[in-house]
């Protein structure tokens, strides 16, 4: 089989390909950095019995139709059709939406979500064409939640909530499998960067969770796929979110907000206005 992955030269993406490299099958790495995905494939080719010739990299911004749709027909063409497009690549960039510039918001937008259908477009038709494919888009936790200071990154993720209900509408007619996951807070460099950046106030709501390893993750979504999930979950409160959200999120919105409101000091002046609204009703 030909597995092309987005977002292949690190984190979650880099752990599903070495999986899939061990079973031995052909693997394509999509991603923007030529020295980190060149790493990644001395990395996967290292591991035992792999063959390294079997696998193949290309660099790409995958927020460009153009460029994916080459770099998809560079990769076919070394290793045949995609059997199976993991779609990972991603970026978050936290910040309180009022001072995120509007580039930032919409690199996220242009990388999570349109980079994926992108994607998506460059291996579908042939996938239709031979009424076999599986797709896994690599969603997120933070698709099931707003965030503070993860809004840009939440309306990403939350889209290709859509696109994949929509899209697998269409494509189970065809024989092509859509899947979707949501991963939680996971060890990736990228991981690290946004803790460097996300905001006080984002981590005084969130609280201290432990992130899971790549591995476990990757492990999950490749287990996933081996059984024809629609959606892979992880964790407790992640699946209670998706399958219970119209019943937790309002008791657990309203909790966010009052604790939102002290952070910032809401309530302690919304009682001073009211101090002194009574005190003047006291002077008339």
């Amino acid at each position: 089989m030909h597995v092309i992955v987005t977002g292949g030269s690190s984190g979650i993406g880099l752990a599903i390909a070495k999986l899939y490299a061990a079973r031995g099958n052909r693997i394509s790495l999509l991603a923007r950095d030529p020295r980190r995905l060149e790493a990644a494939r001395a990395e996967i080719a290292s591991l035992p019995d792999i063959d390294g010739s079997q696998i193949r990299t290309v660099s790409v911004d995958v927020s460009s139709s153009a460029q994916t749709a080459e770099a998809v027909e560079l990769c076919e063409a070394s290793f045949g059709p995609c059997d199976i497009l993991i779609a990972s690549a991603g970026i978050v960039e936290p910040q309180a939406f009022d001072a995120m510039p509007a580039s930032v918001f919409e690199e996220q937008i242009a990388i999570n979500l349109l980079g994926t259908a992108n994607a998506v477009r460059a291996v579908y038709k042939s996938m239709k064409s031979r009424r076999n494919g599986r797709i896994m888009m690599i969603s997120s936790g933070a698709a099931l939640i707003g965030i503070f200071g993860y809004s840009a990154y939440c309306a990403s993720k939350s889209g290709l909530v859509g696109f994949a209900e929509a899209l697998g509408a269409e494509a189970d007619a065809v024989g092509v499998r859509v899947s979707i996951c949501f991963p939680p807070d996971t060890l990736t460099p990228q991981y690290r960067r946004e803790m460097s950046l996300r905001p006080r106030e984002a981590e005084m709501l969130m609280g201290s969770v432990k992130p899971w390893s790549a591995d476990a993750v990757a492990a999950r979504i490749v287990d996933g796929l081996d059984r024809g999930k629609a959606r892979v979950h992880f964790g407790f409160s992640l699946p209670m979110l998706a399958y219970f959200g119209p019943l937790i999120k309002p008791p657990l919105s309203w909790w966010i907000s009052r604790k939102t409101k002290k952070i910032f000091g809401y309530e302690a002046d919304s009682r001073l206005a009211d101090a002194a609204d009574q005190r003047f009703d006291d002077d008339k």
